[in-house]
């Protein structure tokens, strides 16, 4: 793999287990330029890797807020122009309450959160990045999971946003295909990452 002179954005670093650290260090390895975006809650875990890994920028996004994704694409076109090659989603949240009970007492708002953060951002970043994908005719790829076709215990509302993750890439892809954007996900199996850890009993499924 080849990605010289590629520039790619890396969203949802969180620490040296995380899936998008095994991304970013592979793209590193290929050549790829990299960015980073973090929420302030991870940062000072963040920020040591991202620069291990030649971070050409480090920029806060809390992809819940419309307003911090419109700041986001600002700062790295001021910082790469019009070039994004590859755009990387890994993010997710639920409230570990509607992880550790039933998925029968999901709260609303529970839900609400893990759709908004786990799926639509990935809509939300897609749009606000759009001329600059299309300009680089790039990679989208995100983080999914078997739980999203198959009951995993424990599992509970994450499947369900997983679900709605998969369905957006789908939609996205139909949508963006034209433009010359792939749009992808990347199912891995049961990893000991930072995300997983919240899932009630994931010794046993791991």
């Amino acid at each position: 793999m080849d990605l010289s002179g590629k520039k790619a954005l890396i969203m949802g670093l969180a620490n040296e287990r995380s899936i998008a650290y095994g991304i970013a260090k592979a793209f590193k390895k290929a050549g790829a330029n990299l960015g980073f975006s973090y929420i302030p809650a991870i940062e000072k875990r963040m920020r040591p890797l991202a620069e291990e890994l030649g971070a050409e920028f480090i920029l806060p996004c809390d992809v819940s807020s419309d307003d911090e994704i419109q700041e986001l694409t600002k700062g790295v076109q001021e910082k790469w122009g019009n070039q994004l090659d590859i755009l990387v989603h890994s993010l997710a949240y639920a409230e570990r309450e509607d992880l550790d009970r039933g998925f029968t007492f999901t709260s609303r708002k529970g839900f609400q959160k893990a759709l908004d953060i786990s799926a639509y951002s990935l809509v939300a970043v897609t749009q606000a990045f759009l001329p600059m994908l299309e300009a680089s005719k790039a990679s989208i790829l995100c983080m999914s999971y078997y739980g999203a076709e198959k009951v995993v215990t424990n599992y509970n509302v994450m499947g369900v946003a997983k679900a709605a993750l998969e369905a957006s890439v789908r939609y996205l892809a139909a949508d963006c295909g034209p433009r010359s954007i792939r749009v992808n996900a990347i199912s891995a199996g049961p990893i000991r990452t930072l995300a997983a850890s919240g899932v009630k009993g994931f010794k046993s499924i791991l």
